[in-house]
């Protein structure tokens, strides 16, 4: 085999990513870790080496109550993460409310399987309409080097932008983790969950990265939206768009996806 081949094949890496389709409750802050380091526990005995969770994973989405309740970054809601991701040795992505002083932000963070915070994203496009107050958006899109290659973080509604996704495309990411908070009417689902098929599809057309999008299944507790569902079919995707993987459909689901970067 020629030895340029050879070089190509060795770099191509396959990871296991564990998307984990949970319930979460509405700001019930210890429900929802019981929640959460249940479906760690079952995604590493199935040797997942990142495992990735919804959007605002503790509080919910648009629930104003994270005003008064949602810690910073550090604070007590990451650092139990990260104590999760040290006890279980694996690499764990998660949507948190963070607040910084008066400012309340839709975050996501990167944890490596020491522990360690490696990134942080706020959401840029934060939808001002569902909360009053509403959250403070982010302005920067990051990526960072990990053993599994360059990965990069978005949360929901930032994959509908065009303009974001060229700039995460300018990083050159191999793998875009986005926590996501898909909703709609009951009668609007099952079929809701293909937009999200379709979303994930253009995320990675537009990055040329691997896209894991993991949603929640739940219901919407306060603001205008309230009432309406949260129906899973968290979406993978590889760099050309061809999706790799569905979960269920308004269920729990620990679904785990091997992707080459």
């Amino acid at each position: 085999m020629p030895a340029a081949k050879t070089r190509s094949i060795k770099k191509m890496k396959t990871v296991r990513v564990a998307m984990c389709q949970i319930f979460s409750l509405g700001g019930d802050r210890c429900g929802n870790f019981v929640r959460i380091e249940n479906a760690v526990r079952q995604a590493k005995a199935t040797k997942a080496d990142i495992i990735c969770f919804p959007e605002t994973i503790i509080f919910g989405w648009v629930n104003s109550d994270a005003h008064q309740r949602a810690c910073p970054i550090p604070g007590k809601d990451s650092r139990r993460l990260c104590r999760l991701a040290k006890k279980y040795k694996t690499y764990l992505c998660a949507g948190l409310a963070e607040i910084d002083g008066t400012n309340l932000y839709d975050s996501v963070i990167l944890i490596d399987d020491n522990g360690r915070i490696l990134l942080k994203h706020r959401k840029i496009n934060i939808l001002t309409e569902f909360m009053t107050p509403p959250y403070t958006p982010g302005k920067e899109v990051n990526a960072v080097q990990t053993k599994f290659g360059k990965i990069g973080l978005l949360i929901c509604a930032d994959t509908f932008e065009d303009a974001i996704l060229k700039e995460m495309a300018a990083l050159k990411p191999d793998l875009l983790l986005v926590p996501y908070g898909w909703a709609a009417p009951e009668e609007k689902w099952p079929g809701h969950g293909k937009k999200l098929e379709k979303t994930v599809k253009k995320a990675a057309l537009k990055t040329g990265a691997a896209v894991v999008g993991t949603d929640v299944v739940g219901e919407i507790t306060r603001g205008p939206w309230k009432d309406q569902l949260f129906g899973g079919q968290s979406v993978a995707a590889d760099s050309s768009g061809r999706i790799l993987a569905v979960a269920a459909d308004r269920d729990r689901d620990i679904k785990v996806v091997s992707i080459k970067l």
